[in-house]
């Protein structure tokens, strides 16, 4: 159903000329996919230059800045090889101008390519970097090497792309030019008002402006090429929210009535009461809830602020009005660690609940699912499990989703539409600035929670230098001797499963020589039950000391650790190390959290330490790390449905962000179906943004 205007940007990748098996390979790893038959020529349109070459700077040789790139034409005077059978001493060719002489120099030269390129007498245009040594002018193998008839070829202001080993940066740009040569011209989808405030040309004349820069200004976030692309990818993306949103919201949902049958005596029961936000929430939800529209509610909450206790409340009101509720959460720990907790907390109400995970298996899992299908289990806990073809559900009323980021939008469309229309909760301990929040979550509405429960306390912050470790371990050794529990994480300090198992394994061999077996370790190539096996001892008392990765950053919860110690803190991103510290500081005893850095600091890193020292405010911390990292690192692992933008950036460009959601709101309240002859044009947009799900949703009706 796709434009057929847009077939040539959706063609395969090596379909452009010069991209073959060998290339394609790092075409494919450039764009972030498996394998080049995954990649189309859209890719590269959307792959922006970072920064632009300017070769306009003519000065004449003897003028010619140290350092910097400048083109000169020059008439070739000599060729001087390397000797024979030393290969390490450069091959030079001399030239002169009007001002003086320059030497081209030429590492490894093979052939008789360079008499060829650079024949003697000929008038030659070069540009490079300049570098002076001994007041004689020298230019390290020239980006470009023209006769001067051709000279007219040479790119005078040229983009710099992103690349990845292997790939030049002369061939990306010739497949990029022929990329953006496919752009046809498109139909004007933005709104004519819209397009002189902010002054905006057409999308095709945008793109070809972009990846034809006439100086640096051109590629700038605030250029109005590269804000008018960000302004159709929000607006792409806020459209697309929108419509799933209409969608889910045009099925009615179930009404729940709950009567405080089982949430009044779970109440009472409590060992704390609700902050002001938590009942705030619960408000929230409830009030959704006992309406005929589906629910679909984010939760914010900081670590430790209690969203467990507000989901249990909605979990409770859905099972009162003969329901069943569903938790889903992203790792067997966490689920397992959600059901213990849930298990304990809604005691009193007596209700069934089960958990249901991919490592339940046989017997256990078919009693399990039968429960569920014949709705003796009013309560589920568990991970994407949840949702496969076998688990049926008796009445599915209220599904609920913790850490939201791991999942992503497909994968919630997958578990609500397990019942008739599930009222939806997602969760998440992770922060998010606003921008992000509309960005990512923009078919939500959102429920805070800002407080702590009563009674915790507040986590002391020190930053320390790696060179004192030492240090670190004897103070920990006098902890672990009056019964306190510490965790010690690593970092992951390469992108491999391997480096990170490394890391973790070395620390805990060098701890196991001073604590014995008071000290465990957890990382990501463990199987399930070994971790799981692990977390139980520590979290019983016959491990003190848990040395692991960032396996532990979500959800586990252990109250009695007192003591956080992160290693190589400065290669950590604010919010991780945000999420980190908040695995102590859970019960009422004061906890320190200790960031091990080593020097010295770089800028970002610095601030990030000293941000963490500062504050707990989870909020506040996220506002901080989007300004220092952005968004494309922000809620962790890039999933489908995670914004992971191409050409917009939230902190360069969220006030467009901000247009964009009113635009799509006016959309769909004036032309719901896309069918108007701007609809039409929009209905392009997504297109072209890959928004298929969401035309998918408009066509279903």
């Amino acid at each position: 159903m796709r434009p057929a205007l847009l077939d040539p940007l959706f063609s395969p990748l090596d379909t452009l000329p010069g991209i073959g098996p060998k290339t394609g390979e790092l075409y494919a790893r450039l764009l972030g996919r498996e394998t080049i038959d995954d990649c189309r020529v859209i890719d590269l349109v959307f792959h922006p230059p970072h920064s632009v070459i300017d070769r306009r700077q003519q000065p004449g040789i003897v003028y010619a800045p140290q350092g910097a790139v400048v083109t000169i034409t020059g008439r070739v005077d000599r060729h001087q090889p390397s000797p024979r059978g030393r290969p390490n001493v450069p091959y030079r060719v001399f030239l002169h101008d009007d001002t003086g002489e320059l030497a081209l120099t030429f590492f490894r030269v093979k052939g008789n390519w360079l008499e060829k390129a650079l024949p003697v007498d000929e008038t030659v245009v070069v540009s490079g970097k300049v570098d002076w040594f001994n007041g004689r002018a020298s230019m390290v193998h020239p980006d470009y090497m023209v006769r001067v008839a051709e000279a007219e070829n040479l790119p005078l202001v040229e983009p710099v792309y992103g690349l990845t080993a292997g790939l030049s940066p002369r061939t990306l740009r010739r497949s990029i030019e022929a990329a953006v040569a496919r752009v046809p011209d498109l139909p004007e989808w933005l709104d004519e008002a819209l397009l002189r405030q902010q002054g905006f040309q057409g999308a095709r004349e945008s793109f070809h402006r972009l990846h034809e820069p006439r100086d640096e200004t051109d590629i700038d976030a605030q250029a109005p090429a590269r804000r008018r692309l960000a302004y159709d990818e929000f607006l792409a993306g806020q459209l697309s929210l929108s419509l799933v949103r209409q969608r889910l919201r045009k099925v009615a949902g179930t009404p729940v009535h709950p009567t405080g049958k089982l949430s009044e005596p779970v109440i009472r029961a409590l060992p704390f009461s609700l902050t002001a936000s938590q009942s705030a929430a619960v408000r929230d939800v409830l009030a959704d809830m006992s309406g005929s529209d589906r629910m679909l509610r984010l939760l914010q909450g900081d670590v430790g602020s209690g969203k467990t206790a507000v989901a249990l409340m909605a979990m409770l009101a859905a099972i009162e009005s003969g329901g069943q509720a569903v938790l889903m959460a992203p790792t067997e720990i966490l689920a397992r660690q959600h059901h213990a907790t849930l298990s304990k907390m809604a005691a009193p109400a007596g209700i069934g609940i089960d958990v249901l995970t991919g490592r339940t298996k046989g017997k256990e899992r078919d009693a399990i699912l039968e429960r569920i299908a014949s709705g003796e289990t009013q309560m589920v806990i568990g991970t994407h499990a949840l949702f496969q073809e076998a688990v049926n559900y008796h009445q599915l009323v209220l599904a609920i989703v913790d850490e939201q980021h791991r999942f992503g939008v497909h994968q919630r469309l997958r578990l609500t539409a397990k019942g008739i229309s599930p009222h939806m909760l997602v969760m998440t301990a992770t922060p998010i600035p606003r921008t992000l929040v509309l960005a990512a979550f923009g078919d939500m509405d959102v429920s805070k929670l800002t407080e702590k429960p009563a009674g915790r306390k507040p986590i002391q912050t020190v930053t320390i230098p790696t060179e004192r470790t030492d240090e670190v371990i004897d103070r920990l050794d006098a902890a672990l001797g009056q019964g306190k529990k510490a965790y010690w994480i690593c970092p992951l300090v390469e992108e491999s499963e391997e480096s990170d198992v490394m890391s973790a394994d070395e620390r805990y061999q060098s701890l196991v020589k001073r604590f014995g077996n008071d000290v465990g370790l957890v990382h990501g190539r463990m199987s399930g039950p070994d971790k799981d096996a692990v977390m139980l001892g520590f979290k019983n008392g016959e491990i003190r000391l848990l040395v692991a990765t960032t396996v532990v950053e979500v959800g586990v919860d252990v109250p009695d650790a007192t003591i956080m110690v992160i290693e190589h803190a400065e290669r950590f991103g604010l919010a991780q190390l945000h999420q980190l510290r908040g695995r102590v500081g859970r019960g009422d005893e004061a906890s320190t959290c200790i960031l091990l850095y080593k020097s010295p600091l770089s800028e970002a890193g610095r601030a990030r330490l000293s941000i963490l020292r500062e504050t707990e405010d989870g909020f506040l911390i996220a506002e901080e790390d989007l300004k220092l990292r952005g968004e494309g690192e922000l809620l962790g692992t890039r999933q489908s449905g995670t914004p992971g933008f191409r050409i917009a950036s939230l902190e360069a460009h969220g006030d467009l962000l901000e247009i964009a959601r009113r635009d799509a709101a006016y959309v769909i309240e004036h032309d719901p179906e896309l069918t108007s002859e701007r609809g039409e044009a929009l209905r392009t947009l997504l297109y072209l943004y890959r928004r298929d799900e969401a035309i998918r949703f408009l066509r279903a009706g």
